[in-house]
């Protein structure tokens, strides 16, 4: 039989050079983006205010099956791309199970995750534009990292709305942003009118994804030649992120091997949407029945939860509207919550693609997800993030299962990040203080009574 490394990675000229655009061959579309003051849906042009015109013109096109990565992205790819396929040889022998566990491990690089795909995408895009500056927010900090690190390479001013309740956790992240040349703003935030609204109503809220985009937007709108940049659910971030799938693809072609299952953990559905992108192609074909399961916390549960419905981007109500699986953009998560994928909606595709049933979609714990994450790092020798760890923790139950059935399924996670900034979460895990917090349909359904009626 043939051995398969612990580690095996493309060479150079084996990476993928176009993303490829899940929407080309999806048999039934999400729905439009609606623009918020016409409730008609979103034309190229009624985007350009706040992000720039190629972006755009990625986020509203569904026909273009693959786009050319341009050669400045490609050159800075290099630097740590290809990632790494991993075998988690030593995971699956403590387990005991017969089940074959792979791992795509995007935290290589400055940043520390997955994020800096698109950051580059997106920084490169605005310079060819000539903007001067942009704006963006960050929640668990590793899109403001890899926002900060491009914007640096590309010497573009950024400003970074960062989540509160994770700048008070995470405060060295807020020094790494800062390092690379970022101006970082706790959200909310006195320095804009959405932030001074939001902490008139709630002045002791420890902020959420969606009060600092609202921030970030009004900052980009207000600004002359600034835009605004996203890390996530939007079309042309899962679009960017493709790249991980098709290079784990290629990958396990070379290897003779083909995902049982895909697993990925899911906020916005960055990480998720790029990973499967080229493999639900194949489901969507016909040539394959993979099973693909989204992992998002309890305490942020918006697939196996929330409602599917259009719903503001941000806490603000200025964006866009997207039809999503969401928790209300007016929705907080709760203060004790680890890590990132705390934001209150879906990306439109996973919601479109959960909704007609091609994903499946659980949530779990954070006391589960650390006992997840530590087994992991004793045994596997990298210390994950704790949005990484919601996937480690579905492949390591899906492993058991295996071991019960005795099926030797192929299983595929996406490992998104390191875990280096997150020590004040490992502490309190350690230390026994980790708390879980669900939330209750009381509290659920006062945030969803304040959906648009459409």
């Amino acid at each position: 039989m043939k051995k398969i490394p612990y580690r095996f990675v493309l060479s150079e000229e084996q990476m993928p050079t176009k993303w490829y655009n899940l929407r080309a061959d999806m048999k039934s579309l999400p729905e439009p983006l609606l623009n918020p003051a016409t409730l008609e849906p979103a034309k190229e042009e009624d985007l350009y205010p706040v992000f720039c015109k190629e972006l755009a013109r990625q986020e509203l096109d569904n026909t273009t099956r693959y786009f050319d990565i341009p050669e400045e992205v490609l050159e800075i790819y290099k630097v740590y791309r290809p990632s790494p396929l991993m075998r988690a040889y030593n995971l699956e022998k403590v387990l005991g199970t017969p089940a074959k566990i792979y791992y795509k491990y995007e935290g290589n690089n400055t940043s520390g995750s997955h994020k800096l795909n698109s950051a580059v995408a997106q920084a490169y895009y605005a310079k060819q534009q000539g903007i001067t500056s942009l704006t963006t927010e960050t929640g668990a900090g590793q899109w403001g990292t890899a926002l900060s690190e491009a914007c640096a390479y590309f010497k573009i001013p950024l400003t970074v709305y960062m989540v509160k309740g994770s700048a008070e956790q995470k405060p060295y992240r807020k020094i790494a942003m800062q390092t690379f040349g970022a101006d970082v703003v706790a959200s909310p935030s006195n320095t804009t009118e959405a932030g001074r609204r939001i902490l008139a109503e709630m002045p002791d809220t420890t902020g959420s994804l969606g009060c600092a985009i609202s921030e970030a937007v009004e900052k980009a709108a207000t600004t002359p030649n600034c835009r605004y940049v996203l890390g996530s659910v939007l079309n042309q971030v899962l679009l960017h992120q493709s790249i991980i799938g098709l290079e784990a693809k290629k990958a396990m072609e070379m290897l003779d091997e083909y995902p049982d299952v895909i697993i990925g953990c899911a906020g916005g559905g960055s990480n998720l949407g790029g990973l499967i992108a080229p493999f639900m192609k194949d489901r969507l074909e016909g040539r394959s029945n993979t099973e693909f399961i989204a992992v998002e916390p309890a305490s942020c549960p918006s697939l196996t939860r929330g409602k599917y419905a259009y719903d503001f981007c941000d806490t603000g109500k200025i964006t866009p509207m997207a039809k999503m699986y969401t928790l209300g953009c007016d929705f907080i998560p709760s203060p004790n919550h680890a890590g990132g994928l705390r934001y209150h909606g879906m990306s439109p595709i996973i919601s479109k693609l959960y909704h007609d049933g091609y994903i499946k979609a659980v949530s779990v714990e954070q006391t589960r997800v650390f006992e997840a994450a530590t087994l992991f790092s004793r045994v596997e020798t990298i210390l994950p993030a704790p949005e990484s760890s919601h996937a480690i923790r579905a492949a390591i139950d899906e492993a058991l299962r295996c071991k019960e059935t005795g099926e030797a399924k192929t299983i595929l996670f996406g490992l998104t990040g390191s875990g280096f900034f997150d020590m004040t979460a490992y502490n309190a895990y350690n230390t026994k203080t980790m708390t879980d917090y669900i939330p209750t349909d009381k509290e659920l359904e006062i945030s969803f009574e304040k959906l648009p009626k459409l």
